[in-house]
Parts: structure tokens; sequence; C-alpha cells
């Protein structure tokens, strides 16, 4: 059996993500594939990152969320020099919000 590379298993983790249908499964997956604080953690790492879209400050995100200045600032720093994988993912959440 062949070790898969980094790359590899990244690869298969996106096409994992990509094959999933529901709510439910999306929940499901992250469920197996982390512990309760990860799950918990990128949960609020979203919110961290519309809160900055809505232009709220480090102070206020962090009373609200209870995210450290550091984990706001590492997200800002993805919204503004990241892949721009939340700014796609937060327009695509804020159409369906205005479609229902």
């Amino acid at each position: 059996m062949q070790i898969r590379s980094n790359e590899e298993q990244l690869n298969l983790l996106v096409r994992a993500l990509l094959s999933l249908e529901t709510e439910e499964e999306a929940k499901n997956l992250l469920t197996d594939l982390c512990t309760i604080r990860e799950v918990q953690d990128l949960g609020q790492r979203m919110e961290v990152a519309r809160l900055l879209r809505e232009q709220m400050t480090y102070n206020v995100i962090a009373e609200i969320t209870g995210a450290s200045t550091a984990t706001i600032s590492r997200v800002n720093r993805c919204l503004v020099y990241g892949a721009g994988g939340y700014g796609t993912v937060l327009e695509r959440l804020e159409k369906g919000e205005e479609n229902d």
C-alpha cells in the first residue's frame, strides 16, 4: 500500500467535503474528523470572519465570541491576504439568507 503525500491527503479531504450533500452529512463528517473543541474553534472562526466583514472592532468581536485577539487577527489576515476561502463562503451564505 502506498502512503499518500500531504498534498494527496489534502486533495482527499477536499473531495470528501465536496461529496457532502446536506448539512447533516457535513456535521457528521466534522464530528468524525475533529474533536469537539476543534469543531467549536472552526465555528468560532467563521463567526469572527462574519463579524469582521460587518466592520466590528476586535474588542467587540472578542466580547461576543470569546475569541482571543490573536485569533481575530489571524482570521482578519486571512480575510485580507488569504486565499479567499472565507470570502467565498460568507458571500454564498449571505446570498442564501437573502433567498430565504
